[in-house]
């Protein structure tokens, strides 16, 4: 009878945990993290007779949790790479409203104020016109100064999310170091630790929407969690920590994340991060927001520069040279090298020589938005590296100095290098930062031109003139006077019996030979002139200034001026709006794609772990039934047993 019923108090306690395992699938069905577990039973040996082998039942073997590594592993990854696309994608489109387009945006600003010089041109001593122009101005100064301080808010923003997720990636990973530690003191007694094993890979999951990670599971059951490609986060029971640092030249606006280990630091290349919302804030940070101040810096510095520099060509109503418009931006000393300060995290390398650059602009019309590396190969060559593209330049200042390279002249005033040391340069960074309109005295609104031209009053051919516009100012006092020997050749009071080649079109420079940078004036004239014919440049007599608007002119026409690779002056902001949209419009797509990706691989694991309650229901059916079989032989045995007991009473 002892063996009816131990056959049925075996089965009895097997499905009575099988009904204990569905229920605790049902309680967990909202449980993050959690995996289906479920009763592995098994023959219990039989015990051999004459007969043959008599069976004793059931026993339980394990409780199994369903679980597939390859597809948590794809799941976390997936989830990594959609975590890294969307962070960036939010920030890109914060970026993306700072630049509007329309009435209020800083295009239409720096159109109207380049428009307003149309009426001063129309009424040079009309002072409400002048007004204007300054108002036109101050209002073009002021939008690039918030959109500046916009961006600047952005980056703090992303600068307090990243300390932020650095301190998230530091308790999870001591949070994975502790239960590695339970794992793997209870390791020993054969059986898998389900609950503290989802604990952990709840853990990983969440880590890996901040960082992407590797792993490699050990022997004692732990797991080594890697970052940056081979960086141990999580060793067994001990855990790294990580921040954010600056770069290893110092720089503010370019963050670093930074992985300390027993005292040693070791700086992380984004690029090797992989995934996860880190991922997406650095690259975002030093990559679409590094673009949107070097574009928002360039128009910045481009206008200004060459506004300031139009202006100081012309006379004010005093009959002065006109000074800046804008206050000047210094880029001279926006030169880098690294920070004495930064935490030591290879791979910084201080320098070692005694050079110091100096930035200077050659060309404003050259300009390309981005920041520059300086690598010395030797005392005075090297290379610059374009950090947008990663185009590089070489240069020796033993050679050629200052070394030109997109509009900007780069100088080495003292020192010598010593080879590896490098620099950064960026010329664009800060140039809205405090820019501001200069003057507010209508007066020295600079509108007349110091030079003035006339047509000799005996011309007998088709000479006209073209364009007349000012070097530099003042002019020299003396007039020159052109004479043309015949439709093709001219002379040059102020260069003897020289005899020019005249070509219709082409500008004739006031000094001969042509200076660099060029000086005076440039005269353009069209036709065909004839023996005899004149023309005469001089400075603008004082009895004219006030009635000449020979300089509001030149003010109009930087507006077409090839300014902003290969764009004309009042493109420059729908280039920059064009440029943001789409990097913009690259990320959403990108993040569309990944976020359906990493949906598809999550549905994939929860397929496997997941709890389905259909499913748990029918097993519920099913273990209740055998439970009440179970005791239902039992209760048969009890039956035998009593019958058989008032059997051998009689």
């Amino acid at each position: 009878m002892s063996g009816i019923l131990n056959v049925g108090a075996r089965a009895l306690q097997a499905n009575q945990t099988a009904l204990q395992t569905a229920g605790s699938n049902i309680a967990n069905v909202n449980t993050k993290g959690y995996s289906r577990q479920s009763v592995v039973m098994a023959t219990v040996e039989g015990q051999f007779t004459g007969a043959g082998y008599v069976g004793k039942g059931v026993e339980i073997q394990t409780i199994q949790r369903n679980y597939s590594a390859f597809l948590t592993r794809q799941s976390a990854l997936a989830g990594a790479t959609s975590a890294a696309d969307n962070t960036r994608i939010d920030n890109l489109q914060q970026l993306e409203s700072i630049f509007t387009g329309g009435s209020t945006g800083l295009g239409a600003a720096i159109n109207d104020m380049l428009n307003s010089f149309s009426d001063v041109a129309n009424a040079p001593t009309d002072l409400t016109a002048r007004t204007v122009v300054l108002t036109r101005i101050d209002e073009t100064a002021a939008r690039m100064r918030a959109s500046s301080q916009r961006l600047d808010d952005l980056q703090q923003g992303v600068t307090q999310a990243l300390d932020q997720k650095a301190v998230s990636i530091n308790s999870l990973a001591k949070n994975i170091a502790d239960v590695n530690d339970q794992i793997a003191r209870i390791q020993g007694n054969g059986q898998p630790p389900n609950d503290l094993l989802d604990k952990r890979e709840q853990l990983v999951r969440e880590l890996n929407t901040f960082v992407q990670t590797s792993s490699i599971t050990a022997d004692d059951g732990s797991i080594g969690i890697f970052i940056g490609g081979s960086q141990a986060l999580v060793l067994g029971a001990s855990a790294a920590s990580v921040s954010i640092i600056p770069d290893d030249f110092g720089d503010p606006l370019s963050r670093k994340l930074a992985i300390t280990r027993n005292g040693q630091s070791v700086m992380l290349d984004e690029k090797t991060l992989g995934g996860g919302e880190v991922a997406g804030l650095l690259r975002f940070q030093n990559t679409d927001l590094a673009e949107g101040r070097n574009l928002l810096g360039r128009l910045t510095l481009a206008i200004s520069t060459s506004m300031n520099e139009q202006h100081a060509l012309g006379l004010d109503l005093d009959g002065q040279p006109g000074g800046n418009l804008f206050s000047p931006i210094d880029i001279s000393n926006n030169v880098t090298q690294p920070a004495q300060t930064v935490p030591p995290a290879p791979p910084v390398k201080l320098n070692t020589g005694s050079a110091t650059l100096t930035l200077g602009i050659s060309d404003t019309t050259k300009f390309s938005a981005s920041d520059y590396e300086v690598n010395f190969t030797s005392g005075s060559a090297g290379t610059i590296t374009r950090r947008s593209d990663g185009m590089t330049t070489a240069f020796d200042f033993a050679t050629s100095s200052p070394v030109k390279i997109d509009g900007l002249a780069v100088s080495m005033p003292s020192g010598a290098a010593a080879p590896g040391d490098h620099f950064l340069l960026k010329p664009f960074s800060s140039s809205a930062t405090n820019i501001s309109r200069a003057f507010s005295t209508p007066r020295a609104l600079a509108i007349a031109s110091p030079v003035t031209g006339a047509m000799g009053t005996t011309n007998t051919g088709s000479l006209q003139l073209s364009k007349l516009q000012a070097r530099s100012n003042p002019i020299a006092a003396t007039p020159v006077t052109f004479t043309f020997t015949g439709p093709n050749s001219y002379t040059r009071s102020d260069a003897g019996a020289a005899v020019f080649t005249y070509t219709p079109g082409q500008a004739i420079e006031g000094t001969e030979p042509a200076s660099t940078p060029l000086s005076q004036w440039s005269l353009t004239l069209q036709g065909a002139p004839k023996a005899g014919d004149t023309f005469t440049v001089g400075p603008q007599p004082a009895a004219n200034r006030n009635l000449n608007a020979g300089n509001a002119g030149a003010m109009l026409g930087l507006r077409d001026v090839a300014m902003f690779d290969g764009g004309v002056l009042t493109d420059g902001y729908a280039g920059l709006i064009s440029q943001i949209g789409i990097r913009t419009q690259g990320a959403t797509y990108a993040a569309k794609v990944s976020s359906a990706i990493a949906i598809n691989l999550e549905k994939d694991r929860t397929g496997v772990s997941g709890v389905n309650l259909d499913e748990e229901a029918a097993q519920l059916l099913q273990y209740q039934q055998a439970y009440q079989a179970s005791a239902k032989l039992i209760q048969i045995a009890q039956s035998v047993f009593d019958t058989l007991i008032q059997t051998l009473g009689r």
